[in-house]
């Protein structure tokens, strides 16, 4: 039994990952996401493209919550490339207008995924 639960546990620790991201997106809670983010982010914000550090992503994308408050989140696909780099792309409401956001994570040594690349382009 204990061998069936250490089997799928990282499976469960990327899901949880998946889900508190997604639940932050939905409410706009920069502080939140900025929790997943790698030491340096590479954002793509509609217009504005850059790597950040986790502390300027995370004001980044607070401004970007504060001008277009989202209504919901909701993912769409999500995935693995490799062994190490899971990937997710959802869309978030804001107003009549549907965003699409993709963020790439990477699993660190420890289990979990930090966030390495984070866009939001309007559809």
């Amino acid at each position: 039994m204990i061998l069936f639960i250490l089997m799928f546990a990282p499976i469960s620790q990327s899901t949880t990952d998946f889900n508190a991201i997604a639940k932050a997106l939905s409410a706009g809670d920069a502080g939140t996401l900025a929790e997943y983010f790698d030491e340096n982010v590479e954002l793509i914000v509609l217009d504005e493209e850059g790597i950040y550090s986790k502390a300027q992503a995370e004001q980044v994308v607070k401004k970007f919550f504060v001008d277009y408050p989202p209504k919901s989140f909701k993912l769409v696909h999500k995935g693995t490339n490799n062994d190490k780099l899971h990937y997710c792309i959802g869309n978030m409401k804001i107003g009549e207008i549907t965003y699409r956001v993709s963020f790439y994570m990477k699993q660190t040594d420890d289990e979990h995924l930090l966030i390495q690349e984070l866009g939001i382009e309007e559809e």
